[in-house]
């Protein structure tokens, strides 16, 4: 029974410390450009957009498809950064156990 309640006691000290890293993690900045860094974008890696810089030249150009699309990718490598991180720094603390629903 003592091992049991040492597993237990173990198990809350990790969830304790992944949330505080979680938290951490929610002020960490990734960002990510498309087009040769018309646009870039930058987000948490708590799935955030934080800052969206679009160059002028992009504007002028006038060319609404183009501007979607680098919108798109960029915003899209952004969370894929982000969301990386999370996973890499979370993993850290499991010891690169994968824990379904962790991320």
């Amino acid at each position: 029974m003592k091992g049991m309640n040492e597993m237990i006691r173990q198990a809350q000290v990790m969830q304790r410390k992944m949330s505080e890293k979680q938290e951490e993690l929610k002020e960490t900045i990734v960002e990510a450009s498309s087009g040769g860094g018309m646009v870039t974008i930058k987000a948490t890696c708590g799935q955030e957009i934080t800052e969206v810089a679009i160059e002028d030249s992009v504007m002028e150009a006038g060319d609404k498809d183009m501007l979607q699309d680098l919108i798109l990718t960029a915003t899209n490598e952004a969370l894929k950064k982000s969301k990386e991180v999370m996973e890499k720094e979370l993993s850290s603390l499991t010891g690169g156990l994968n824990i379904p629903g962790m991320f």
